[in-house]
């Protein structure tokens, strides 16, 4: 009996710290399951059915993130035309399996964290899902390949950009045949102040050329805009499709940008130029009402009115390209200093007798020796001043040669004119020829004489009477010199001509001879030399009368 009652004891307390164990193993599972956090799933589905799941984050990469990530990389497998299904292999790292398409394009990694979610390894779930992707992309490939869909649009766009070139084409040759057809309408030519640029011809040709060139390049600007679009189809080409573009949006970007940026510069450039352009109207306005003696200013010549004018425009402008200099997009570029002060340099090297040329064209210019239409003489070049320009001052003489004078010898030598008194209210150029004659014919006769043909002489003056000088008493003879006016300097050599005439024909019918200096030829002495259609009939030569005395 007592051993019984032990025995009851031993199996109820056996019992009792059993159920208590039993109850805390339950108690603590409970609480294990309630602790550990439940992950949710995130289905990768690239076509329609779901390939696999995800549950786990990568650091703020989330694991939506991660599937939909996934996703997009299994469908641009599939978007690959030229798919290669052994290029797809599972590569381990230090942290997790890779799965890696052509060595390069990472589809997925698999972490630690992903296997112990399905209480698998990262091998094996990196090798379940690599052949779950590569079995699905090579279904779709088989049964929704979209090559022939990218071949269909690439063959309709090349028909579209074809019939895009044609219809420009077209345009282009309807132009051409208009400009063509109206080529006696549209081309004048191109002159300026009588100043013949461009021939119609010349202006038709440059023409022509310029719109072959626009032709051809809009073409290939079309093309060059529609190689993106046709390499956007292929994937393995969508990567050229970004270089093309970048190719030109880049450089009209910043062209886009610089100019941006230009523009309130530019305003102030307009601004300045508006200002400096109406400065000079105004300038000018005043130096033409001084040119016509409108306005007349102490010590100011009418005819100085333009070259001052031009001296002051010249200032301006240069002041105006000082101002405007810092406002130049790339004025601060040492390449663009550089390039000022070399073409500087060579310009001062190179100009050096232009420069002096020109200086003694502004000197010229107001010692005002000569106009234009002057009759002078510089060095040993007589004729007309036809032109006087910054540099050369040209001449025609009376035989109608055109001399060019540089203006640096002008100012160098001694110039004559001979126009300086005959276009004012004077009595004009004084012109003078010199005749000798013996002391034996009465001077009173010789200035009747010369008087006489002075006043014969065309395009000479009759007021003031011409007058003679006697300039000299030599050995042999006296010179007398027979002074005329004439305002038509230009023709001198003709007047002097025909006043050469007058003397001799005034000589001959005043029965005076013109002995100078003497003759050398042997001769009767005592017959006359004037001709004989100027004697009388009953002329006689006189004879020596001797005496002999005894």
């Amino acid at each position: 009996m007592k051993n019984k009652l032990l025995w009851f004891l031993a199996v109820f307390t056996v019992s009792f710290y059993w159920a208590s164990f039993a109850q805390n193993s339950s108690r603590d599972t409970l609480h294990k399951i309630e602790v550990k956090p439940k992950l949710k799933p995130y289905p990768v589905t690239p076509f329609k059915d779901t390939l696999f799941f995800i549950y786990n984050k990568v650091g703020s990469f989330s694991a939506e993130n991660r599937a939909h990530a996934i996703t997009e990389k299994i469908r641009k497998l599939y978007e690959d035309s030229f798919f290669e299904k052994d290029s797809i292999l599972v590569v381990p790292s230090d942290l997790s399996q890779d799965i890696i398409y052509k060595n390069d394009f990472i589809i997925m990694s698999v972490l630690e964290a992903d296997a112990k979610a399905e209480n698998q390894t990262t091998a094996f779930i990196a090798k379940r899902n690599l052949n779950i992707i590569k079995k699905a992309v090579i279904y779709q490939n088989e049964n929704y390949s979209l090559l022939p869909k990218r071949l269909g649009y690439t063959a309709l766009l090349i028909l579209i950009i074809g019939i895009i070139l044609y219809v420009v084409g077209k345009i282009f040759n309807r132009i051409k045949l208009y400009i063509l057809k109206n080529s006696d309408k549209y081309f004048k030519g191109v002159s300026y102040n009588n100043i013949n640029f461009l021939s119609p011809q010349r202006q038709q040709s440059l023409l022509m050329r310029l719109y072959g060139f626009i032709k051809i390049a809009a073409l290939i600007f079309i093309v060059y805009l529609s190689l993106p679009a046709l390499f956007s189809i292929f994937p393995a080409t969508e990567n050229y499709t970004k270089t093309l573009l970048h190719w030109i949006l880049s450089p009209a970007k910043s062209a886009l940008m610089g100019f941006i940026r230009f523009l309130p510069s530019l305003v102030t450039i307009i601004v300045i130029i508006f200002i400096f352009k109406y400065a000079i109207k105004v300038i000018k306005f005043f130096f033409d009402e001084i040119k016509q003696e409108n306005i007349k200013i102490d010590g100011f010549y009418s005819d100085w009115a333009m070259p001052t004018f031009n001296i002051i425009r010249l200032l301006l402008f240069a002041f105006m390209i000082v101002v405007i200099f810092p406002y130049l997009p790339g004025s601060d570029s040492p390449i663009f200093k550089g390039v000022s002060v070399f073409v500087g340099v060579l310009f001062s090297l190179g100009s050096s007798n232009a420069i002096a040329n020109m200086v003694a064209g502004l000197v010229i210019t107001y010692m005002r020796p000569f106009k234009i239409g002057d009759f002078i003489k510089i060095g040993d070049v007589s004729g007309e001043v036809i032109e006087k320009t910054a540099l050369v001052t040209r001449i025609r003489t009376p035989k109608f040669e055109d001399i060019t004078i540089p203006n640096s010898t002008v100012l160098s030598s001694t110039s004559t004119n001979f126009s300086a008194n005959t276009k004012q209210n004077n009595n004009g150029l004084l012109i003078h020829t010199t005749v000798t004659i013996g002391y034996d014919v009465p001077w009173k006769d010789i200035h009747k004489a010369l008087i006489d043909a002075a006043l014969k002489t065309e395009m000479t003056e009759k007021e003031p009477t011409p007058f003679v000088l006697q300039t000299s008493l030599d050995d042999f003879y006296v010179s007398y010199q027979i002074n005329v006016y004439t305002k038509e300097p230009t023709k001198q050599p003709r007047i002097y001509s025909s006043l050469h005439q007058n003397i001799q024909d005034s000589f001959n019918a005043a029965g005076i001879e013109i002995m100078s200096p003497h003759y050398s030829a042997l001769r009767d002495g005592n017959t006359t030399t004037i001709p004989p259609d100027y004697l009388n009939d009953d002329y006689e030569p006189s004879f020596f009368n001797i005496k002999n005395k005894s």
